[in-house]
């Protein structure tokens, strides 16, 4: 079984920043992908970013590529989401996790809050 925790949310101003950590325990992450997902009030969870067991392959959603880097430590069991030039549509809970399947996560984390103000 696999655990994730994620911390790094907050409130934060249109075009700034924020880090994103998620930290794994359980078992050892260095073979399976690691995802961010984000729910919106009243909208459906949507996938974020993601990154293969390796690092050696990113993928983004179009609405965040250029401003979030999704980065992992496989050392560390840890995966990261760099968010720059935040804006107000960014703000939802975010969600780590971990899967097999690079897009289909078998494991998923409680959320972090991201909140930005315009």
């Amino acid at each position: 079984q696999v655990q994730l925790v994620e911390s790094g949310g907050g409130f934060v101003q249109a075009g700034g920043s924020l880090r994103l950590s998620c930290a794994a325990s359980g078992r050892t992450l260095s073979w399976h992908a690691m995802d961010w997902f984000r729910q919106a009030p009243g909208k459906e969870r949507e996938f974020v970013a993601a990154i293969t067991w390796s690092g050696g392959s990113t993928y983004y959603a179009d609405s965040v590529k250029g401003r979030f880097t999704i980065s992992r430590d496989n050392a560390k069991n840890s995966v990261y989401l760099q968010m720059n030039s935040l804006k107000p549509e960014d703000t939802a809970v975010y969600y780590c996790a971990a899967g097999v399947d690079t897009f289909t996560p078998d494991y998923w984390g409680q959320g972090t809050q991201v909140t930005v103000s315009s």
